[in-house]
């Protein structure tokens, strides 16, 4: 089984998920979306999957800094708020846990847990 786990090293709650893929013994590969470029066709593929309300992270700092506008097109228009994430990678929400077809957001322990059976 391939684990990719995206995110920023120093999230507290990347940590956690860190841990907990640790404590499960899964190896996993990690994406830091500082060191490395998140692409606009893989968002665009979450985004698909999941929706851009579960993608984009609307109560971090960096989003809360967006002017009125910026949140207003990026919630009226998903190529938009597509090109915002790949330009400030810190209004992703993480992690984002991709294994085989499946996308976890956000640390839920119980689909980690369920990733080690």
């Amino acid at each position: 089984m391939s684990i990719t786990i995206y995110g920023i090293k120093n999230c507290s709650t990347m940590k956690k998920a860190f841990d907990k893929l640790t404590a499960l013994g899964l190896e996993y590969e990690f994406f830091d979306y500082k060191k490395q470029a998140i692409n606009k066709p893989t968002l665009a593929h979450w985004v698909e999957t999941v929706g851009i309300d579960k993608i984009m992270n609307s109560k971090g700092t960096t989003y809360r800094n967006l002017s009125d506008a910026q949140k207003a097109q990026a919630k009226a228009d998903t190529e938009f708020a597509i090109t915002l994430m790949t330009e400030q990678p810190s209004i992703i929400k993480r992690p984002i846990v991709v294994s085989n077809n499946e996308l976890i957001i956000g640390f839920d322990e119980t689909a980690f847990e369920k990733l080690g059976m």
